[in-house]
């Protein structure tokens, strides 16, 4: 098995063509660069997915800023590419941001980088790259695709296991591996930044972003009243034998698992451990009360051939979380994962995802909900 973009002998380089999401950070100027010393035709575009109406919402300093789109456009004038700037602010909108505020209005707690990279870049961007005559779609993410005989390609995670960024590219369609690119699989962070760092680019040495990027302050709860207009009511906060303990400012601003910022004082610590939507009510409870066996996953795409008996593999259910065992059983629109230790808040909205031994990812889906 051979890295897509590292050895592939079998295929002529020269003249192929890839468009590459370049947002002007370090990662994906140095993907465009090692790209383009691999012989590939590169075609630069940087996504504005913020419009003036939700741009203005924020209260900190956003992605696809005209900084952003400067540096990418002075990246790809140094290596004498061609740049666009591609307008996706009203597919952002209506496929992460509007979600995700859906999303917490029930109750759950989406992954916003998830439904961007599942809609935007490996939707909108495979399709402009076919309208550009590109055969190759590439990104800075930290993952990397492998040709794996007959099977085709798979997705397995990156080598420096502490970028690794396969969990939330798990939407990407099984059929769009072989014309998707990840230059930077292999790298480590370091050298990623050494690379742009000898090609010259403004950007080598540029932050990485941490939080949302249309919420870069952190304080979801503020963002959807001020995107929706609306004011989430107060409501009460109860123990685990339903009794009154406190007062919350709005359920839809908790996350399950949360400990600070709660609004309840308690000699020890508790944990936000269920929501109640229809009430308006939050429960909470010691550590312990986080855990669950098992957990239904919806809009499940698999990346390898789909299963018709459970088996046996290793799961996420948060990004940052180390996999653990578990069965999968293939259920009629989606799956079952019953692990073989208690899981910690394993939560409604976030994703599960499946990996094999190897780190080859096998699928993932949305958690819907969680016993056990």
């Amino acid at each position: 098995m051979r890295t897509k973009g590292e050895g592939r002998e079998d295929m002529e380089r020269n003249g192929k063509r890839v468009l590459v999401a370049m947002s002007g950070g370090v990662d994906s100027s140095a993907a465009a660069w090692l790209l383009r010393e691999q012989g590939y035709e590169c075609i630069g575009v940087t996504m504005k997915l913020l419009g003036n109406q939700a741009a203005g919402l924020d209260q900190g300093r956003p992605c696809c800023t005209l900084d952003d789109v400067e540096d990418a456009r002075s990246v790809a004038a140094r290596m004498g590419i061609r740049h666009y700037v591609f307008n996706f602010s009203d597919d952002f909108e209506e496929k992460v941001i509007r979600p995700f505020v859906d999303a917490y209005e029930r109750g759950e707690t989406p992954n916003p980088c998830i439904d961007c990279n599942r809609f935007l870049k490996f939707d909108r961007l495979h399709r402009r790259a076919r309208e550009l005559g590109c055969g190759y779609i590439a990104t800075g993410h930290y993952a990397q695709i492998v040709e794996d005989g007959a099977d085709g390609f798979r997705m397995t995670k990156a080598a420096d296991l502490s970028r690794d960024q396969s969990y939330v590219l798990y939407p990407i369609p099984r059929e769009q591996l072989g014309s998707t690119l990840f230059p930077l699989g292999g790298l480590t962070k370091d050298q990623v930044r050494e690379i742009a760092a000898r090609a010259g680019f403004v950007n080598a040495r540029k932050r990485d972003s941490q939080d949302i990027c249309f919420i870069p302050d952190g304080d979801y709860l503020s963002f959807m009243e001020r995107y929706t207009g609306k004011a989430y009511p107060e409501g009460d906060i109860v123990d685990m034998e339903g009794r009154v303990v406190g007062r919350h400012r709005g359920a839809a601003g908790l996350t399950i698992g949360q400990r600070r910022g709660v609004g309840v004082s308690s000699s020890g610590r508790i944990y936000v451990c269920s929501k109640r939507m229809a009430d308006n009510t939050v429960t909470v409870g010691p550590e312990g009360a986080l855990y669950t066996r098992q957990c239904a996953v919806r809009d499940w795409n698999w990346l390898a051939d789909a299963p018709s008996a459970p088996f046996e593999a290793l799961a996420k259910t948060r990004y940052r979380q180390r996999e653990q065992p578990v069965t999968v059983y293939p259920e009629s629109g989606g799956v079952r994962l019953e692990f073989a230790q208690p899981q910690r808040a394993v939560t409604p909205g976030q994703s599960a995802v499946v990996y094999d031994e190897t780190g080859a990812v096998l699928g993932g889906g949305i958690i819907t909900s969680a016993w056990g």
